[in-house]
């Protein structure tokens, strides 16, 4: 979502780096393009003049023309205050059981995939969660949160094709004694969404709140909604005792500004970021690691953590005593394609990486996407077992077959096995300079 944003700062830090003296001009300058920046990526007008109010006063005050690296310690400064603007990371507090979450919002804004996202999360830390939905209005609502639910561990739902007769009150009445009778660690309740601010619906959702006495109301908000967001945040933030914010949607090409604003405009943390469209695209919000995107300087604390989740250390200390021994087949290189896949694919990963655009623009040069990935797969999984032990064995009549098998051509399999030839040379490189030994020690 940062990606204009980030690149067009990038761009204003690189040529402060490159002044050898920085002058107030210079500031001046970079700050007013920083404004334009932010006002362009949705920062409502008052928070982008504060910005950049904040910003030079702390430039000016800590001598920032007078360093010795006062490029860097411009975009320090940025990066603080970014942080402080965003505000403080807050988790939620689970130590209550059962913990009762509210989630409210407009139609269109996500709260049903993100009742479902939330439930996974919080499965994954071994808590059962009950999910309801008092959305009578939208068709086929309940059946929706319904069939996500079965795709999530440690679950459950109990609601059934009745309950669409039912008022939301009697629901939301019903769920207080589903908890009763099954215990949960958490309960999600699902809401009606509204196509603006609907003053019945919004007495709807008041009674909701003293029925259930939520221990959390969450407004779900789309990224996409742009500065029409921060008046539908005040306007519920008066309504009801909102205690946290849900971003969606912020993979996809929206302005990220909203991050940046709803902090002051709802004075409530922001608790996740729904990145993606399957269960586990949620991360919980952390106002450095965001910054740092922001500001193209990668996010590595994140990508490890990714890489955690989907694939243990043995398996990482395996496939290194295969580089480390010569021993790596097709099928090592195909395991390692599908655990990138399932930590989002290679756009998801270089977004982590600092310098990310400039990786990405090397990437297209060299054709290289997560299309390439599967036509990879599907490439090795059309080679027998002994071509994927010993590629020598694949001559034109084999590259041939293969190609046909796995609908791709004869130069992409002559590309991939130029990879993996080059993969191979890396690796010896590697092992003549000792660097595998360093790697095991550290892994230990």
């Amino acid at each position: 979502m940062f990606n204009s944003f980030s690149e067009k700062v990038s761009g204003i830090f690189n040529r402060l780096r490159r002044s050898g003296v920085l002058r107030e001009e210079d500031v001046d300058t970079a700050l007013r393009e920083i404004r334009i920046a932010l006002l362009e990526a949705d920062v409502s007008l008052d928070i982008a003049r504060k910005f950049i109010s904040e910003v030079k006063e702390r430039a000016v005050g800590q001598n920032v023309l007078k360093s010795v690296s006062p490029g860097q310690m411009v975009i320090k400064i940025v990066y603080d205050y970014i942080v402080e603007l965003l505000g403080k990371s807050e988790p939620i507090n689970l130590d209550k059981s059962p913990y009762k979450i509210m989630l409210v919002g407009l139609q269109g804004a996500g709260k049903t995939t993100t009742a479902a996202k939330l439930a996974n999360f919080f499965s994954k830390k071994n808590k059962r969660v009950l999910l309801a939905s008092t959305d009578i209005y939208r068709p086929a609502a309940i059946d929706q949160l319904k069939i996500l639910s079965n795709k999530v561990k440690n679950s459950l739902f109990l609601q059934d094709e009745n309950d669409k007769n039912l008022s939301v009150e009697e629901i939301a009445r019903n769920s207080l004694k589903n908890l009763k009778e099954t215990n949960p660690n958490i309960l999600i309740i699902d809401t009606a969404g509204r196509l603006q601010i609907d003053e019945v619906k919004m007495d709807e959702l008041v009674e909701l709140e003293k029925i259930i006495r939520p221990d959390e109301i969450i407004l779900v908000s789309n990224i996409m909604t742009g500065q029409e967001s921060f008046n539908v945040a005040k306007r519920f933030s008066e309504v009801l005792n909102i205690k946290g914010i849900i971003l969606t949607q912020v993979d996809g090409d929206a302005r990220g500004g909203v991050a940046l604003s709803m902090r002051s405009v709802t004075n409530c943390p922001i608790r996740f970021l729904c990145v993606g469209e399957k269960l586990e695209d949620i991360e919980p919000f952390n106002a450095e690691r965001i910054a740092s995107r922001m500001l193209d300087m990668g996010d590595i604390v994140s990508l490890v953590e990714k890489a955690q989740e989907n694939f243990s250390q043995e398996e990482a200390l395996v496939d290194l005593k295969k580089m480390q021994s010569g021993i790596f087949t097709f099928d090592d290189l195909a395991s390692q394609m599908e655990r990138m896949s399932k930590m989002g694919g290679l756009k998801t990963i270089i977004k982590m990486l600092p310098q990310s655009k400039q990786i990405q623009d090397a990437m297209i040069a060299h054709g290289l996407s997560d299309k390439t990935i599967v036509r990879s797969l599907a490439i090795i999984k059309s080679m027998t077992k002994k071509e994927k032990i010993n590629y020598k064995l694949l001559n034109g009549s084999r590259k041939k077959r293969i190609a046909k098998g796995s609908g791709t051509t004869i130069q992409e399999v002559n590309k991939l096995i130029k990879q993996y030839e080059n993969a191979l040379t890396l690796f010896k490189r590697i092992k003549k300079g000792g660097g595998f030994s360093k790697l095991f020690g550290m892994m230990r």
